[in-house]
């Protein structure tokens, strides 16, 4: 055979084998379409039969609407913030909004107390689905014997920057009641001469709050610089909270929130993003530290462990809020369901 016939066969044959691999590419694409729009004609006759039990098994949507929500919030770490915007959905989204407040604000509740609290949260059905939130230690509700558990949310924040608003709070107060006389209001005193004479108001021990609330109520938690708390409290944090934000990402918090639970959070993030009391408490007069004084502080190992703690709530929320979102053009933007069912058996008759 000439050669430059069989140049022509080769390059026939090539081009033959390139036509039937893209065939072959856009059969298997058809394949895997239909078997996806199989796999979604399925799921929505499953999920039309489990509706249809659902409604034959209840005599209400309100009866197994149940959820509740236990924000738990440390002080001075934006939770008013957060909380002003479950306040002002709750109407809208048709959910209750209930504080939890503690004499003198103190986060450890007695054991007779524990047990009340716990079977009100759980039996008060008139206030289901329901969002508490209020300055109290974590309650492991599986101790009580109670069937289901509340989900629990909560946001933390640098330790030493949590510490200095609360100085100022305690002193000057804030725009959210400018008129309240506060606890320690007329010491003029700043945060770094504090730190400087050796106050007790910004000692060390004052930085020790994020982990016990973390920790619950067990004696060791509020024993300042406990390595044992510290490992109780990301044992929590991981097993037992939905999510654990940081003050210095709240919109992320909130945008996350509204795509795991749109059932108490849909229009939160724009909300926030537009909303009056978004970030309606704010202290005053708040002096920012000096770099001598946050270096005296970091030399205490209470400062270390609460430190070590609030990295580990760091480094968990941006590994959650890499895998829900995408930034885009300096906007975040919700990913898109990622998952689907498919190779559903017995086959829907």
């Amino acid at each position: 055979m000439p050669p430059k016939i069989q140049l022509l066969a080769v390059l026939a044959f090539g081009v033959a084998m390139l036509f039937i691999e893209n065939q072959i590419q856009n059969l298997e694409e058809s394949r895997v379409k239909l078997e996806r729009a199989i796999a979604r004609h399925e799921v929505a006759e499953v999920e039309q039969r489990h509706n249809e039990d659902a409604g034959r098994e209840l005599s209400s949507v309100a009866e197994k609407d149940d959820m509740v929500i236990i924000y738990n919030r440390v002080p001075k770490t934006a939770s008013t913030s957060f909380t002003n915007i479950a306040y002002d959905l709750c109407g809208k989204n048709r959910f209750h909004v209930l504080h939890i407040n503690t004499t003198k604000n103190n986060p450890v509740m007695s054991l007779q107390d524990q047990v009340r609290f716990v079977r009100n949260v759980t039996s008060w059905r008139e206030m289901k689905p329901g969002f508490y939130h209020g300055h109290v230690a974590y309650l492991d509700f599986s101790k009580y014997g109670v069937k289901g558990k509340p989900m629990y949310i909560n946001v933390v924040r640098d330790p030493i920057e949590r510490l200095v608003s609360y100085y100022y709070f305690l002193r000057f107060g804030d725009d959210y009641r400018p008129g309240l006389r506060r606890r320690k209001q007329g010491d003029k005193k700043t945060f770094d001469e504090c730190v400087s004479s050796g106050g007790s108001d910004c000692a060390p021990e004052k930085l020790w709050l994020q982990i016990p609330f973390f920790c619950g109520h067990h004696s060791e938690c509020w024993n300042a610089g406990s390595r044992w708390a510290l490992e109780q409290a990301k044992y929590n944090l991981v097993n037992e909270y939905l999510l654990v934000g940081v003050t210095e990402e709240l919109e992320d918090f909130i945008m996350i929130l509204e795509a795991a639970l749109p059932r108490f959070f849909k229009g939160a993030t724009e909300l926030y993003k537009t909303g009056k009391k978004s970030h309606l408490r704010k202290t005053t007069e708040k002096k920012p530290p000096t770099k001598e004084t946050i270096a005296k502080l970091q030399q205490s190992d209470i400062w270390k462990i609460e430190n070590e703690f609030y990295e580990f709530a760091l480094e968990q929320f941006q590994f959650v809020r890499a895998h829900a979102v995408r930034e885009k053009d300096g906007e975040l933007y919700v990913l898109a369901q990622s998952f689907f069912y498919e190779k559903i058996y017995p086959k829907v008759n």
